[in-house]
């Protein structure tokens, strides 16, 4: 026993870890990405609850509601779990390992061969195996585990990052939507007004059957709007609820049209906020993070790979009692102790273990080109989101100018119409031309709001 002991000592002493250390690939510098991106390389903070800046209670109810309960944070927690119960798994394939057991044996041999006696058999102990840890292949196993246990960390900061951005987008769309049925009905009353004025005139002969059919289309057609924009204002409610895990008439807040809309003021952002970020603020999104842990993890299985390739020592024993009878099981007799060193050296297998080294290289060239692509789709999301909010500022001050015009325009044209200076048609032109350009500036604020969201989860949300 002692032999095997120092035997042990020995091997650890001299075991190493075989197959490449890992070392982050260094794509792209923090340059380029700073000249890509236009970016200051300021040491600025993006905060995990970045939507409090809109000022608006109920999406910060909605968003903390939904990063609780939501099905998919939910998921990507118990994967979290089952990754960190794996890292605890695995930590102990390579330790030593004590079993107690106790065995009885009993034979009654064929009178054919000629023996005539039944035998019974008693055995009680400890069964000891180690598989010694020699290349290091529990620890890259253990290398493995863990990084996929962090890969999954930033899956679910990730996953919470899309869930707060996707409820914050479907809150705006919610009230654009509110925004589109305020003015569909403020448009129709104006324009039930109109109409009442045209068919009076045409009762009284005054005016033709043109100017009537074409005010009630115009009327008809206002109305038709309506029903749609409600359609979409259920479609949006269930969004909700579906992201925050509850049912439609569940939701954490009541959401309807006499609510305060943020898109009827004018939204102040400061645009250097878009680039006083640091060139990092790529590298530390989640799902980049992620798919650098997943390319560690697979330079790990590539070490398990190339130890394959070594001689395997293992050692076993048993410390016990064995005894033909029960009554003398535990006498000092009985005492019985084995050990069995072992040693497998792989000679001939066809080159399995090689090709399967290979192999594990050829899958690590597909995580590195995944993690490639990832970093620079991340590149992509913040250079487009930075462009569509400062582009959509610039749109939205225009409409805001000719939503004005417009409704100085509709003021004269209807007191020209009045005193019979131009046609109806002229009028009727004048006020979808508003209501286009109302419906335009509704679109265009919620689209700040949007790209802002956009923003903001292309930053990585502040994980």
């Amino acid at each position: 026993m002692r032999k095997v002991l120092l035997l042990s000592v020995s091997i650890l002493i001299v075991s190493c870890t075989v197959g490449p250390d890992y070392t982050e690939p260094e794509i792209y510098e923090d340059k380029q990405i700073s000249e890509a991106l236009k970016l200051n390389n300021t040491d600025l903070k993006i905060s995990n609850d970045w939507y409090t800046g809109f000022d608006d209670e109920k999406l910060n109810t909605l968003i903390n509601y939904a990063l609780l309960n939501s099905p998919d944070v939910l998921s990507s927690i118990a994967k979290l779990r089952q990754a960190r119960t794996l890292v605890l798994i695995n930590r102990t394939n390579f330790l030593p390992m004590l079993n107690l057991g106790a065995e009885y044996d009993y034979a009654k041999p064929s009178k054919n061969i000629g023996l005539v006696g039944d035998t019974d058999y008693f055995q009680a102990g400890f069964d000891a195996s180690w598989e010694i840890d020699i290349w290091g292949k529990g620890r890259r196993l253990n290398e493995q585990t863990m990084a996929q246990f962090e890969q999954e960390l930033y899956s679910l900061r990730n996953v919470k990052s899309l869930i707060a951005a996707e409820t914050a987008t479907s809150f705006f769309e919610l009230k654009n939507v509110h925004e589109n049925l305020r003015i569909a009905k403020q448009n129709l009353k104006l324009q039930q007004d109109i109409f009442n004025n045209i068919a009076q005139k045409y009762n009284a002969g005054l005016t033709d059957k043109s100017d009537y059919n074409q005010a009630k289309y115009i009327l008809d057609t206002t109305k038709a709007l309506i029903p749609s924009l409600e359609s979409n204002e259920k479609n949006l409610k269930n969004a909700l609820a579906v992201l925050c895990g509850t049912l439609p008439d569940r939701l954490p807040v009541v959401i309807s049209q006499i609510d305060s809309n943020p898109l009827n003021r004018v939204y102040k952002y400061n645009l250097n906020t878009l680039y006083n970020l640091p060139a990092s603020i790529i590298r530390t999104r989640p799902d980049v993070k992620a798919s650098e842990r997943a390319l560690s993890a697979q330079n790990a299985a590539i070490g398990q790979a190339v130890a394959e390739l070594y001689p395997n020592v293992s050692l076993s024993a048993m410390l016990g009692v064995q005894s033909t009878n029960l009554s003398s099981l535990f006498n000092s007799d009985s005492k019985a102790y084995s050990y069995n060193p072992a040693l497998n050296l792989p000679l001939f297998n066809w080159n399995k273990l090689t090709n399967n080294v290979d192999l594990q290289k050829q899958i690590k060239q597909q995580a590195y080109q995944n993690y490639r692509k990832t970093l620079l789709q991340a590149v992509e999301e913040l250079n487009n989101s930075i462009i569509a909010v400062q582009k959509e500022l610039e749109r939205n001050k225009a409409l805001r100018n000719a939503v004005y015009n417009m409704q100085e325009a509709l003021t004269s044209m209807r007191q020209k119409y009045d005193n019979g200076l131009i046609e109806f048609s002229s009028l009727l032109q004048t006020q979808q031309n508003l209501l286009k350009a109302q419906t335009d500036l509704a679109d265009s604020s919620a689209n700040i709001f949007k790209n802002i969201v956009a923003f903001y989860k292309a930053t990585g949300g502040g994980y």
